[in-house]
């Protein structure tokens, strides 16, 4: 009777918790992407590890999980409003928006390789290499053919795809840490491949032609009568087009069936086997479509960027999408967006300080994994009747 009692408290929580959270969020967000100064960025991150934990200590934390439990639907719509709000007060600088739309677009990555690490937990450390794959098949596609370059976007994922079912053999093959070396070994070799390759620019890269949709150059500047606007918000709108995609693709396969085989999968490849579930089958299925999303990114990515170069996809590059998806919490696609914004914002708000801020960086990560082993935001249990009211 008190579990029931309980879940109908809870089934009522108020909207307000979470949507404060978010307004709050997004201000504390706006705030430090505006700040230059050293000693006031310190400061205001100082000051966000003050409040989260004040708000364990007291509570709030709880209550906004379950207000953000009961309206994930509404707050989702609200995230998105809270987006477009940050975009469009930093409308006419270049280099904010750069940055935002590059945590967009390490979201949709690293909402991939959940597929493959936090539902089937097939290990994947090579996901700056198939990220990489996306972007060159940009860079060639635009460079010598006149495919649309929406649809550019989508042959990098594509292809991205394909190349990754060269490794499913020994993936399936293998278990554990085993499979995580065959993943690092395609990362080496990767790498390697693009600077003795001289077709795809070599170690010098290539140059990546920008989006271009119906004679609408993505890359010229906008104007609305005296007001100015970056190209860059061109690029914000597309990819924030992708990671709604993404996210809504991600979300409802965690909640089908076929995301219950991945976690069973997951949890015991060899009791699943026993209960008569494809092993196989669902090993191939995350694998290639974490490297879809993987690869659309990456292409997308590509055309932000306007050059690529063998340098930006190594094996470091991967063990950054990794460690965002240990930061947030395996597995939660919420724990994904916040652990993204931290390691592509943080450290590129501390950059005058040189070495020292990859240690502050540094003492950060081991700090949460230390307190929060399970990530920032670690996934709740299951919900198999998600609409279901107590």
């Amino acid at each position: 009777m008190k579990e029931m009692n309980l879940s109908r408290v809870s089934s009522h929580a108020p909207l307000w918790p979470s949507l404060a959270a978010l307004v709050l969020s997004t201000v504390y967000l706006i705030a430090l992407l505006a700040v230059e100064e050293q000693t006031l960025i310190i400061g205001l991150l100082a000051a966000a590890g003050v409040a989260v934990i004040a708000a364990n200590y007291v509570g709030v934390s709880d209550a906004v999980s379950r207000s953000f439990a009961e309206h994930e639907s509404i707050f989702s719509l609200c995230a998105v409003v809270a987006a477009f709000a940050v975009a469009a007060y930093f409308h006419d600088n270049h280099f904010v928006l750069l940055l935002v739309v590059t945590v967009i677009l390490y979201i949709v990555a690293t909402l991939g390789l959940n597929v493959q690490f936090g539902y089937s937990g097939v290990l994947n450390f090579a996901g700056a290499s198939f990220f990489g794959i996306g972007a060159y098949t940009s860079a060639v596609l635009n460079a010598h053919t006149a495919v649309p370059t929406l649809l550019v976007v989508l042959i990098g994922g594509v292809c991205a795809a394909l190349i990754g079912s060269l490794l499913l053999l020994p993936v399936l093959r293998t278990r554990g840490h085993y499979a995580a070396l065959v993943t690092i070994a395609f990362a080496l070799l990767f790498k390697t491949f693009l600077e003795v390759n001289d077709v795809l620019g070599g170690p010098q890269g290539l140059q990546v032609g920008g989006m271009n949709i119906l004679g609408w150059s993505f890359n010229d500047n906008l104007s609305i009568g005296d007001i100015d606007l970056s190209f860059y918000l061109n690029y914000f709108l597309v990819s924030m087009l992708l990671l709604i995609g993404a996210f809504v693709l991600v979300r409802r396969l965690e909640r089908s069936w076929i995301g219950l085989n991945l976690d069973a999968l997951r949890l015991d490849e060899t009791a699943a086997g026993c209960f008569g579930l494809n092993i196989a089958r669902w090993k191939i299925v995350s694998f290639t479509l974490g490297n879809l999303l993987i690869g659309m990114a990456g292409a997308l990515f590509g055309m932000v960027g306007s050059f690529i170069a063998p340098n930006n996809y190594t094996f470091a590059d991967s063990l950054i999408l990794v460690s965002i998806l240990l930061l947030g919490g395996i597995g939660n696609v919420w724990g994904v967006i916040v652990a993204t914004i931290i390691v592509v914002i943080v450290p590129e708000k501390l950059q005058t300080i040189q070495e020292y801020r990859f240690l502050i960086y540094a003492i950060l990560v081991i700090a949460v994994l230390l307190f929060r082993p399970d990530g920032l935001l670690p996934r709740p249990v299951r919900r198999y009747f998600p609409g279901a009211r107590s």
